[in-house]
Formats: structure tokens, sequence, C-alpha cells
């Protein structure tokens, strides 16, 4: 009995599975679970039905081309081949291309997608910026050899020769075309301003249109400071960019209109300006004449002395007025002087000792009751006319009355 190794019979096993052609290039239908994509870009999960599983690899260069990202529950197709992982040991599935199951591939990633710049707040009003009243110049991002450019060209023409169209051709759809597109919208903010950018294309499927769809053709509308308009498709059709871009035009035609002001208009505007001008200056006119012969025929313009006169008696009663104020005043400060000083006056301990009352002293202390005094002491008495000394004879407490002995 032949001995093997563990690697031998691994890959025997592979080799056997490379070799079942039922194996190779095989359409699974399952739920997605486990999913997890690897910081290399390589994608694990497992597909699961009611009762089995199978593990599952999509490498980074299959994984990059998917319009969606796979989540755990969503059920697909997946399109590959069976093969052995050796190092596990373990056969699983190498998936080569992912279908959502239901909705289209292209659906689901342009649900996701819109979700999540929704979230950011991408497609916000308060984002919207207005379009000029009266552009000069107009960046056409579009194919150069399409209808979209033609029906542009026309209709603008049509409306007001004097607008300059700048076109920035790109591819509309393909490998290339979301990358052309980005480059344009970048060119004209920063190389070549404009006063709007027109960004279309025709009708089409969802996969012509889906370079409109892109996440960096959305997010480079969103970051212009040229306010764009948005003209992709027909009328039912819409894009993440007409939900980015500040308009969304049903038409490329529509789109011109929008945009270009139709001269034959602004010329009746403007000539309805000038009538309306001119009524106005004529009402102005013929208000400010009006007014002008009241004011001649008014008697202050015929007899201006009679308002001079008037104004000079105003002038004396307001003199008069000021000068009995002033008196009033002054009467009233000499009162309240008056008063201040008859309130001094009777303060004044002067005008007490004129009434018969002296100031007793010892060495120089005013003495204010009859316990600072001693007999035998030496007084001075001060009187309104002059002062004397005294020596303390004898001392008596309580009230003694004038003569008493």
């Amino acid at each position: 009995m032949n001995i093997y190794g563990v690697n031998e019979i691994t890959k025997h096993i592979k080799t056997i599975m490379e070799q079942d052609f039922t194996l190779q290039n095989l359409m699974v239908r399952g739920e997605i679970s486990n999913f997890k994509q690897h910081y290399s870009g390589h994608c694990y999960f497992t597909l699961k039905d009611s009762s089995s599983s199978l593990k599952s690899v999509m490498f980074r260069g299959k994984a990059q081309y998917l319009k969606f990202m796979p989540t755990n529950g969503m059920k697909v197709v997946a399109n590959g081949s069976i093969s052995v992982y050796e190092r596990d040991g373990a056969y699983q599935m190498y998936v080569d291309m992912l279908i959502p199951e239901g909705a289209g591939e292209l659906s689901v990633a342009f649900e996701q997608l819109k979700t999540k710049l929704t979230q950011e707040g991408l497609f916000e009003k308060i984002h919207k910026k207005s379009l000029p009243i009266l552009p000069k110049t107009v960046g056409i991002i579009t194919s150069a050899t399409g209808a979209v450019l033609r029906d542009i060209y026309k209709v603008s023409k049509r409306r007001n020769p004097n607008v300059q169209l700048v076109l920035y051709p790109v591819q509309v759809q393909g490998l290339e075309s979301a990358s052309q597109i980005v480059q344009a919208v970048k060119f004209f903010n920063k190389k070549f301003p404009v006063d709007v950018l027109i960004i279309g294309r025709g009708g089409g499927s969802m996969e012509d249109l889906w370079s409109f769809n892109e996440e960096k053709v959305v997010r480079a509308i969103f970051a212009s400071k040229i306010p764009v308009v948005s003209a992709v498709g027909h009328e039912t059709d819409y894009t993440l960019s007409d939900f980015v871009s500040d308009i969304r035009a049903a038409t490329p035609s529509q789109a011109a209109e929008l945009i270009v002001p139709d001269a034959r208009e602004l010329t009746r505007y403007i000539q309805s300006l000038f009538i309306q001008a001119d009524l106005q200056i004529r009402h102005t006119l013929q208000t400010k004449k009006t007014r002008l012969m009241v004011c001649l025929k008014s008697k202050t313009l015929q007899k201006p002395q009679l308002l001079l006169q008037e104004k000079r008696q105003h002038l004396d009663d307001s003199f008069e007025k000021v000068e009995q104020l002033k008196t009033r005043l002054l009467v009233e400060k000499k009162h309240k002087m008056n008063v201040v000083l008859e309130k001094l006056h009777i303060l004044n301990p002067a005008a007490v000792l004129k009434r018969g009352y002296g100031i007793v002293k010892i060495e120089r202390k005013i003495v204010y009751n009859i316990d600072a005094v001693k007999p035998g002491q030496k007084l001075a008495v001060i009187l309104s006319d002059g002062s004397f000394d005294a020596i303390v004879a004898g001392v008596r407490k309580g009230q003694v009355l004038y003569g008493e002995k």
C-alpha cells in the first residue's frame, strides 16, 4: 500500500476538481453571509442555502469591477469555478462575477450609492446654486459628435446668439468616460471659468448612462463652484448627477432654454422698463409741478414779511418767558438762602450768649455738668462781650433758679 503526504492528496483532489468541467465556469445561486472585504481588496464570503454552505473568494482583480457592494443576506448568482485551497485542504468557489438576484446589479449599486450620498447631504437644497440671469459664457460637457451638442447649440443661438458656448468633449459612456467628465468639471472650475455648466448626453439604458452615476462624477459636480445644469437622458431617465446638480433639465434643449435668456424677450422687457420709467418720470414731474404751484400761491411766499412778523412775536414771547423764569428762580434762591442764614443764626453760639447765657470752662475745657465742678476750682466764664475768672465757693446739685441763695 502506497503512503501519500497530505500535500500530495490535496494537490490530487485539486487536479481532479480543476479537470471536472462541471466545476468550471458554473453559476451558483445562494445567499451571502460572513462577507468581509480585506484591505488588499479581496472579498471573502460564504454562499449558503437552507441546507448547505460554500466558502467563496473574489480577488481584487475581479472585485474592482463590482458596481454594488455585497452585503450579508443579499441573494446573488455567482459565476466562477470550484477548486481546493491547498493550505487548509478545503474546497471553495473562486468567483469571477456576482449578479444580484431580483434587482439588477446596476439598480442595487444605484440605490446603495444614492442612500450613502443622501446621508452625507449632497442632495440637499441648501447646497443648490442659482443660475446667472444673463450668462455670457456657457460650458458644455458632452460628446463632440452627439445630438446633445447640436440641440444645445441650436436653441442657444436662436434665443441669444451673443452667448458664447465652450465645449469640453468627453466620452459619455465606457470605462474612461467618468474620469473624463470629472476632468472637464475641474477644467472649467480651475482653468477656464464660465458662468454656468451643462453636463449631458442623450437617452439610453442604465448601462449607457452609468457614467453619470459614478461616485467621483457626483462628487465633482457637488464640488463645482460654477452652477451645473444636468441634462442626461430623456425626461424619464434619472441619474445621481441629476440629484446633485443645481438644476435638472429634462432634455438638453430644455437646459439651453433654462440657461440662455431669449434676446427678443429681453428686448421687450427693456422696452417695457423704458415705458414704465417714462410714465413714472412724467407722473413725478407733474406731481412736483402741482406742489410748486400750490407753494407759489401760498401767503408765505406772496407776503413773507407776515411769516417774519409772526416769528419775531414768537421770539419776543419766548424772551419774556425766559426773563420771568429767571426772576422766579432768583426769588426762590434768595428765600432759601435767608432760611438757611436764619437757621445758622439760631445755631450760632454767640447769639445764645447775647441772650444772657455764658460758657464755663475749667482749664480750657467746657463744663457740661455739675459733677465736673469742685469747690475751690478756678473757673473761666465767657459772656457775649467778654470773660471773667471765678472760684467755686460751693456745689449744689439740681436746678437752681436765678436769685436763689
